[in-house]
């Protein structure tokens, strides 16, 4: 397999590796990272956000910058890193969590019917033995109320697992969405 050079994040565009190996598919760390990203899916669907919670490691990142349309001599510049939807860390996904728990969550009570595809997974190593740079493809839908309407939201994570004892946490994650002007009232789930 080619060796793969680190590039700074204003460099890493959808699809650009940014490992250092890439993990064959079917081998048991792939299978065990699908496995992950399939569960992740799953608990985000049935609103389970505390047991999602315990998936996040402490030092979380997790981003989603805005997405501008370019031509294609200025592609370098479609993802906008000093603006972002979210730009969130451990702490304030745990506030999102609790608010999403409580009684004053007005933009999901009653909560969206989601449904997460995570597709076209690809596992890379790291200069760390226990991280894996891991990208996959979500499409997501998403319904609310009686509304016909369904909102899709489509993209390209690019996440950081660390795996410990527990199994793999998730560290790190930016989720470049395809759209440059999302057609969803809001943001108040999880990518």
């Amino acid at each position: 397999m080619a060796q793969v050079q680190q590039r700074g994040a204003e460099d890493i565009q959808p699809g650009s590796p940014v490992g250092t190996k890439r993990v064959p598919v079917g081998s048991p760390i792939y299978n065990d990272v699908v496995t992950f990203l399939y569960e992740e899916a799953t608990l985000l669907d049935q609103i389970r956000l505390q047991e999602w919670a315990e998936r996040l490691d402490t030092d979380l990142v997790y981003t989603v910058p805005l997405r501008q349309t370019r031509l294609a001599a200025e592609l370098k510049t479609t993802i906008v890193r000093s603006v972002q939807h979210y730009h969130d860390d451990y702490r304030s996904i745990m506030g999102r969590i609790l608010r999403l728990s409580g009684k004053s969550a007005w933009a999901e009570d009653p909560p969206s019917r989601t449904r997460r595809l995570v597709t076209n997974v690809f596992v890379e190593e790291t200069d760390k033995p226990d991280e894996f740079v891991v990208t996959s493809y979500l499409l997501l839908t998403r319904s609310r109320f009686k509304d016909h309407h369904v909102d899709i939201i489509s993209g390209e994570r690019r996440d950081v697992l660390r795996l410990g004892e527990a199994g793999f946490k998730l560290a790190r994650r930016e989720v470049i969405i395809d759209q440059a002007v999302l057609g969803t009232p809001n943001l108040a789930i999880f990518l």
